[in-house]
C-alpha cells in the first residue's frame, strides 16, 4: 500500500499534536513548516477524480479553523485567484474560487451568459456533454448538440458546418470526458469559432483536463474554462473552480434578463472575488476556508516550484504514453479511436473478450489499486478507466505507474485463469 489519507483518529491525532501552539510559536510560522506527518498506508487511488493528494496538500488541509474575513486568510485566497490565471495561461480572466462540485460551473455558465431562449451548442463526446447540455436546457437555452460517435470527437468540418448554419450564444465542449477519456483540440475549437462566429462564447468544460492537459485560455480564444479541485490540480474535492474573459464578463454584465440563480449569480460572486485580490473582505457565502488553503499550496507548487507548468503537461504526456503502452502490451484495446484523442491524465479501456468488470475491479482492489468502471451508457460494462494525474504522474518516486502495470497484469492473468478453469 502507499501512504495517502489517515485514518480520522490517527490523521487528527497527527494534526493536533503539530499544531501545539505557543506564544512563542505563531500560527503562521507552524502552517508554513514541513508536514509533519505522513498520509497512512492506504490503495492506490486511480481513478478519473478524485486523485492521490500530496501529504504537503493534505496538511494544508488541516489548518486550523479560521474565519473567512480574517486579515490572514484575505490574501490566501488573493494568491489563488491570481494562481488561477498563471496555470490557465489567462492573465485578464476573471477567476470565481466557489464552494461546490465541478458541476457548479455549468451552472454559473447556463445562468450567467445564457438568457432563455437563446441557440447554445454543445459538441458531445460522452456523458458530460450530455449533462452539459441537461443543465442548459434547465435553464431554458435553446439546445443544439452534435455529437461523436462513441470514442471519437466532433470533426471541425461539422462544428464549422453548425456555426455557418446558425448564430450560437455560446458554443461548450469537454475537453476530456471523463466517461471516454476522449481529448478534444481545444485551440481548434477556440480558433474555428473565432474565424466564424466571433461574437459566440467558447467554453471549456476542463474538469477533468485543468493541470493534465495543456490549456492556454486567452491564446486559444476560450471564454470560459471550467474545472474543479479533485483532479489535476491534485486537492480534495469541494471547490468550484472557473475562469471567464473580459468578453464574457461583458456578456453577463449587458444581458437583458435576470440571472437565472441564486448561489451562481456572479452578481453576488464578481464583488466578492474582486475584493478579495485587492486585499479586502467580502460576504456572500462562507466559502471553505481550510480547502482555499490547500489549493493554496496545490497552485503554488504547480506555479512557482519544479516541474513548471509546461513540465507538467510533458509529464502527463510520459505518464499516459507509459499506461497506454502496457495496456496495448496486455492486449487492452482504447475506447479512443485515435490516439491523437486521448487523454494524458486518464486511460479508457476495453476488457479483453469474455472478462467482465467483477473479473478484474476487485482483483485490482484487492491488490491495492481504485480504479474506475464504465461510465457511458453505450458501453457501460465493457471498459473500465484508469486515472493518472497530479503527484501519480509527476512525482516517478513514489511507484505510482508500476504499481498500476504490474497489478493490472496480474489482476487480468488472474481473471483469465479463473475463467479457464
Amino acid at each position: 500500500m502507499l501512504p495517502a489519507r489517515s485514518s480520522l483518529r490517527s490523521f487528527t491525532r497527527s494534526v493536533l499534536s503539530s499544531f501545539s501552539f505557543s506564544a512563542q510559536r505563531p500560527l503562521s510560522s507552524a502552517m508554513s513548516a514541513s508536514p509533519p506527518f505522513h498520509q497512512e498506508p492506504h490503495k492506490l487511488l486511480v481513478i478519473p477524480g478524485p486523485i492521490e493528494v500530496s501529504d504537503d496538500v493534505l496538511y494544508a488541509n488541516a489548518h486550523p479553523a479560521m474565519s473567512h474575513v480574517s486579515p490572514e486568510f484575505i490574501p490566501i485566497l488573493g494568491d489563488c485567484i491570481r494562481m488561477t490565471r498563471e496555470v490557465l495561461l489567462a492573465p485578464t480572466s476573471q477567476p470565481f474560487l466557489i464552494s461546490g462540485s465541478g458541476t457548479l460551473g455549468w451552472d454559473q455558465v447556463a445562468a450567467n451568459l445564457v438568457e432563455p431562449g437563446e441557440d447554445v451548442l454543445v459538441l458531445k463526446t460522452g456523458f458530460f456533454g450530455d449533462s452539459f447540455e441537461d443543465c442548459l436546457t434547465v435553464y431554458g437555452a435553446n439546445v443544439h448538440h452534435i455529437t461523436a460517435p462513441v470514442g471519437d470527437v466532433v470533426s471541425q468540418a461539422d462544428i464549422a458546418k453548425a456555426l455557418k448554419e446558425r448564430k450560437y450564444k455560446i458554443v461548450t465542449f469537454t475537453h476530456v470526458d471523463t466517461s471516454t477519456g476522449v481529448l478534444s483540440d481545444a485551440k481548434m475549437i477556440g480558433h474555428l469559432v473565432k474565424e466564424l462566429s466571433p461574437e459566440t462564447l467558447v467554453v471549456l468544460d476542463g474538469v477533468c483536463s485543468v493541470a493534465s492537459e495543456e490549456i492556454r485560455q486567452e491564446e486559444w480564444n476560450i471564454d470560459v474554462v471550467l474545472s474543479a479541485s479533485q483532479k489535476g490540480l491534485g486537492v480534495p474535492p469541494g471547490l468550484s473552480i472557473l475562469s471567464a474573459s473580459q468578453k464574457a464578463i461583458k456578456v453577463f454584465q449587458e444581458r437583458k434578463t435576470p440571472v437565472t440563480s441564486y448561489y451562481a449569480s456572479w452578481q453576488k460572486w464578481l464583488p466578492v472575488m474582486q475584493a478579495y485580490e485587492k486585499g479586502t473582505a467580502a460576504y456572500f457565502a462562507t466559502p471553505p476556508v481550510n480547502l482555499v488553503y490547500a489549493l493554496h499550496k496545490s497552485l503554488s507548487i504547480i506555479t512557482k516550484e519544479s516541474p513548471t507548468l509546461v513540465e507538467r503537461w510533458k509529464l502527463h504526456s510520459e505518464a499516459s504514453a507509459k499506461v497506454k503502452d502496457a495496456c496495448a502490451a496486455l492486449g487492452l484495446k482504447q475506447v479512443p479511436v485515435n490516439p491523437e484523442n486521448a487523454a494524458n491524465g486518464m486511460t479508457a479501456v476495453y476488457f479483453p473478450e469474455g472478462i467482465t468488470a467483477g473479473d478484474v475491479i476487485p482483483r485490482l482492489s484487492q491488490l491495492d489499486v481504485v480504479v474506475a468502471g464504465g461510465l457511458h451508457k453505450d458501453i457501460k460494462d465493457k471498459y473500465f478507466r484508469i486515472g493518472h494525474m497530479g503527484v501519480t504522474a509527476v512525482e516517478h518516486q513514489r511507484g505510482d505507474l508500476e504499481k498500476i502495470i504490474s497489478s493490472l497484469g496480474s489482476a487480468l492473468k488472474d481473471a483469465q485463469a479463473a475463467k479457464n478453469s
